[in-house]
């Protein structure tokens, strides 16, 4: 019998996975234990075993698709099997027979009771494929758009048009803007008259061949648009509505529409001016602006007189009377300034899952625990010597960062509030210290967790570090690696920062921010002398840790980091 394999949850901040990659393809045999596909989580790739024998009938997921956990991603059953009816379970959302029996005589019991909208339903859908023509509907011509007004139309019904002519001047909430065509073919049919309102997506025109039944194309875009069709009264009374709305504001002050006819006839006589206002296609106005050209003196030979791409490729300025530029010379002084030509771009990355888990755990933090701070300078001289020494007679280099993790393991076990986690009704003091080390990733951020760091000598901790470090740029961290930690250390030294705060990461109560260690002028023993001082800062989530809590742990770290010899103890 086919199995369904379902995507499984394989961190406990997981909620979908990415199918990096495919290891087997429908119609290969598998063994329990083969390796089906690699799944990127919100912490690494891993890999997705096989725990039926028999044969791959089926896989749902592409390759860099994502899915949910628990949902479908491939089916393992036997060979030539009959999966049609599971398929289909899986397109309805899994519902049972039983379920879909309730779905049917609870349908015939609405039919029963309502037999007008029962007739309404069961109409046939309208097929409008074999219509030779476009519907040209109203596009979103802002962000904060919601309907647009016909200005005025420069095409009438019968006209027959090209991709890139304007049939009409839109009134957004914005500004007044062309409405372009992308169709070559006969203005079928106008249905929205001049000072008329159309909401977004609503039709305004239908453009196609000559004779073509748009009326058809028309009624199964309404059709669709409704679920199945209202009436014409219902619709002929929003239409009304919509008319009176639209006279309200030409009323109340808004430009009043200019016919077409009048429109077409001022822009034959202007050439492409009609009182002052110019007609030039976008492209046309663009590069105008960008060589600095007047529109007003340029010639239109596009239709109606209108100003295209060519007109201001090929315009000629003409030269101005010699007694123009003398009374602008002594009248004032212009500048010429150069006209900087340049091209907008951008590119939209995909967010991988890493970064998705990221933005949703930082959030929820940031915004659901009330976050205090608390910085404090270390005098880091002798810290900088210990180090020196230990690095003379350890097995593995030493770093600051790992004195830094020592110390505040040991600090934790001298301030066990700050070692403890906000449950909702209680909170949880922790006996054990896992202490969490953020590292970046190319991808986001991943927290490897030390546990009983105040158990673990320097060399130790070092040697730790190191190995999560390389296994987290690598992708080969486990589960068990960045679970588990109850406090946090954000090291951003290395990168020349000085100081920072950090969010809290759950399910900590608290998170280290550490600077990078400057050498200033200190006062010692009442000299100033030059210093080496490292600035930490102590993010506290404020329904766990008061701020003499907070403050408390870091004048014991400042203690361990001033004088190192304590930590060995």
């Amino acid at each position: 019998m086919a199995e369904v394999i379902k995507m499984p949850k394989m961190s406990d901040t997981m909620e979908e996975g990415v199918i990096a990659s495919w290891l087997v393809k429908e119609g290969d045999e598998v063994s329990s234990g083969d390796i089906l596909a690699e799944v990127e989580t919100d912490k690494a790739t891993m890999e997705l075993e096989s725990y039926e024998d028999g044969v791959i009938l089926y896989i749902g997921i592409k390759e860099g698709d994502a899915v949910p956990v628990d949902g479908v991603i491939a089916i393992i059953g036997e060979k030539g099997e009959d999966i049609k009816d599971l398929l289909k379970e899986i397109e309805n959302g899994g519902s049972s027979d039983k379920s879909e029996k309730s779905k049917e005589s609870k349908s015939e019991d609405k039919d029963k009771s309502d037999d007008k909208k029962s007739e309404k339903d069961s109409e046939e859908k309208i097929d409008a494929s074999d219509v030779n023509a476009t519907l040209i509907t109203m596009p979103k011509m802002s962000d904060t758009m919601e309907e647009g007004v016909i200005a005025s139309w420069l095409k009438k019904e019968g006209d027959t048009v090209e991709a890139g002519d304007i049939l009409a001047e839109v009134e957004t909430d914005k500004a007044t803007m062309e409405l372009e065509a992308y169709e070559d073919g006969t203005l079928l049919y106008i249905g929205i008259k001049e000072g008329d309102a159309a909401p977004i997506d609503g039709v305004i025109a239908v453009i196609g061949e000559e004779g073509a039944d748009y009326e058809k194309l028309i009624k199964a875009h309404e059709q669709k648009s409704s679920g199945g069709g209202e009436s014409k009264k219902e619709d002929k009374e929003e239409r009304s509505e919509d008319i009176k709305s639209s006279e309200s504001k030409s009323d109340s002050g808004s430009p009043k529409p200019t016919p077409p006819s009048e429109a077409v006839n001022k822009e034959k006589s202007g050439k492409g001016k009609d009182n002052g206002r110019i007609f030039a296609s976008p492209l046309a106005k663009k590069i105008a602006k960008d060589k600095g050209i007047d529109l007003s003196e340029v010639d239109g030979s596009g239709g109606n007189g209108r100003i295209i791409k060519s007109d201001v490729e090929n315009f000629t300025p003409k030269q101005k009377s010699k007694e123009s530029p003398k009374k602008e010379s002594s009248s004032e002084k212009s500048m010429s300034i150069p006209q900087v030509v340049g091209e907008e771009s951008y590119e939209e990355v995909k967010v991988s899952q890493m970064r998705k888990t990221v933005a949703k755990r930082l959030s929820e933090s940031k915004f659901t625990a009330p976050h205090f701070y608390v910085t404090m300078e270390i005098n880091m001289d002798k810290a900088m010597e210990a180090r020196k020494s230990i690095n003379e007679v350890s097995p593995v280099k030493i770093s600051f960062n790992d004195m830094v993790i020592k110390a505040v393991a040991s600090s934790l076990r001298q301030h066990p509030k700050v070692n403890s986690s906000w449950m909702g009704d209680k909170i949880r003091r922790n006996n054990h210290i896992h202490v969490g080390m953020a590292v970046a990733v190319e991808e986001g951020l991943l927290v490897p967790v030390i546990r009983f760091a105040d158990n673990k000598s320097l060399s130790h901790i070092a040697t730790e570090a190191k190995d999560f470090a390389q296994k987290a740029k690598n992708k080969e961290l486990e589960p068990k690696d960045w679970e588990g930690n109850t406090f946090t250390v954000s090291n951003l030294g290395m990168f020349g920062v000085e100081e920072f705060t950090a969010i809290i990461n759950p399910p900590d109560a608290c998170i280290l921010a550490v600077g990078g260690i400057k050498q200033t002028a200190v006062v010692k023993d009442g000299q100033l002398v030059p210093g080496n001082v490292m600035k930490v800062t102590l993010s506290c989530d404020h329904r766990v840790v008061d701020g003499a809590v907070g403050s408390a742990f870091l004048q014991t770290l400042k203690g361990l980091l001033e004088d190192p010899v304590r930590i060995l103890i």
